[in-house]
């Protein structure tokens, strides 16, 4: 379940059923099922997961509270609130097998507030408590959250006072959501009754939120002494308050982006670069070859394409392992079109993608029997065309049965005065061999062994010459 590809988890999930000695067989409960339910929508895969329930009803398994909350939340977060609130009904009506529990009504709640449907989730709300189930700190987040984005900031200290004569202390995570509410919106008297609570339970901000408090606390004209007594931590990390700093907003979204990155939150991350293009604000080349690299890294490369657009945008040349990364990745998705169109922008905004990484690109494009992409590729950069990258395209035209070809692009390098290697000859006379023309396959072994006899001669051989024969002696496809 932790592992990111959900074609893996699947997969196991359907082998772990399917043992071919009767009885054998694994069998699938209410817990492995509501896991796969969690990871398909997760994955935005919300058919595959309403056809995995009813096949789970069909298998006579019946789903607990967990099973349908953890529909119901996919459901809302893909947008369909109705068919959530259908899965609610079902729970309901189910009383006598399954009852919603706190976790239940919460996420019923939340789902209702987020929709905009504040009177049906305040009905759920006063369900719960008719039922004797007593709300948690999350479920008076949900609440205050709501009452917040509403703009109700004193109706928020109420319900942080009702909590708290319930015996439930406020959180971090409460804390810092309406501080963060407060800094947004501007309300800086709420913000400090929270941020005095605070400082009383030792609870510290998180860097972001902590920035925008401060900014927010700058823009009012207010003291933001209570705010550093908060977090001290971050004094002690080397971080001072400058009245006279003029970019702190910069400050606030890198430290957003660095967050989101280690929280890996993808969409929120492509978001935020969106609107930083807009803004055209420039970022380090280094924090967006990390995330271009972590996005493919876990099966999001949406993400680190959309980085890269940014970058070429506001002019960050990245490391060359985050092109390789982002281009590896949609190249094994079969993706040959954006990769043509991804090298193409890089070149004409100048990145120096280099021989190597040009050569492997156009191989395998090649060994994908794409040899126009190929070609296209190859066509981009002149500078790089030398032996390694016209031994991989001669390759790649041998592969889509382009026979002749690759043998007018071997005469082309000839003529431009770029000598053949022996990874050169392994190409095509294989190639030769491989399309039934052993007598050209004949020729050109003899032109080798001439080449070879000469270079026995030489006291170096050109890096280039060494890489090609590195990439193609003993390369059969």
């Amino acid at each position: 379940k932790t592992h990111p590809p959900l074609q893996k988890a699947f997969l196991f999930f359907r082998l772990a059923a399917s043992s071919p000695t009767p009885g054998a067989a694994f069998r699938h409960d209410r817990y492995t099922y509501t896991s796969m339910l969690h990871l398909l929508g997760e994955a935005g895969r919300v058919p595959a997961m309403l056809h995995l329930l009813a096949e789970m009803l069909r298998a006579g398994v019946d789903p607990d509270a967990a099973t349908f909350t953890t529909v119901m939340h996919w459901l809302a977060r893909a947008g369909d609130v109705d068919a959530a609130m259908r899965v609610w009904e079902e729970m309901r009506s189910r009383r006598g097998k399954c009852r919603p529990t706190l976790v239940s009504y919460t996420a019923c709640v939340k789902i209702l507030f987020d929709a905009g449907r504040a009177a049906e989730g305040r009905r759920v709300f006063e369900e719960m408590v008719a039922e004797g189930l007593r709300p948690s700190c999350t479920t008076y987040t949900v609440l205050i959250e709501h009452l917040a984005d509403a703009g109700k900031f004193q109706a928020t200290l109420q319900i942080m006072s009702d909590m708290q004569d319930a015996g439930v202390e406020p959180d971090k995570p409460l804390c810092n959501i309406l501080v963060k509410k407060c800094a947004s919106a501007g309300e800086t008297s709420v913000m400090t009754f929270i941020l005095q609570h605070m400082k009383e339970k030792g609870i510290v901000l998180r860097r972001p939120v902590f920035l925008e408090a401060l900014e927010a606390l700058k823009a009012s004209g207010e003291s933001p002494n209570l705010l550093w007594e908060v977090n001290p931590h971050l004094a002690s990390e080397g971080m001072e308050y400058d009245p006279t700093f003029s970019h702190l907003s910069c400050i606030t979204d890198r430290s957003t982006i660095i967050y989101l990155l280690a929280s890996r939150n993808w969409s929120a991350i492509e978001q935020m670069v969106n609107e930083l293009t807009t803004r055209n604000v420039k970022f380090e080349s280094h924090i967006l070859s990390d995330i271009i690299q972590a996005s493919c890294a876990n099966c999001r490369p949406s993400c680190g394409l959309t980085v890269l657009y940014y970058s070429l945008r506001v002019g960050s040349e990245l490391d060359r392992s985050a092109y390789s990364c982002l281009l590896g990745q949609y190249i094994r998705n079969d993706s040959f079109d954006l990769v043509s169109k991804i090298v193409e922008r890089l070149i004409k905004h100048g990145c120096n993608l280099g021989a190597y990484l040009l050569s492997v690109l156009i191989l395998r494009l090649g060994s994908a029997g794409h040899s126009s992409y190929a070609a296209h590729i190859f066509g981009l950069s002149p500078a790089d065309q030398n032996v390694i990258t016209y031994t991989a395209l001669m390759n790649a035209y041998f592969q889509a049965g382009e026979v002749d070809k690759a043998l007018e692009l071997f005469s082309q390098m000839i003529t431009n005065e770029i000598s053949a290697s022996a990874g050169t000859y392994e190409v095509l006379i294989y190639g030769l061999q491989k399309a039934g023309r052993k007598q050209d396959s004949d020729r050109y072994r003899r032109e080798r062994m001439e080449m070879q006899w000469h270079r026995q001669y030489r006291d170096k051989h050109s890096p280039e010459d060494s890489l090609c024969d590195h990439l193609f002696c003993g390369f059969h496809g």
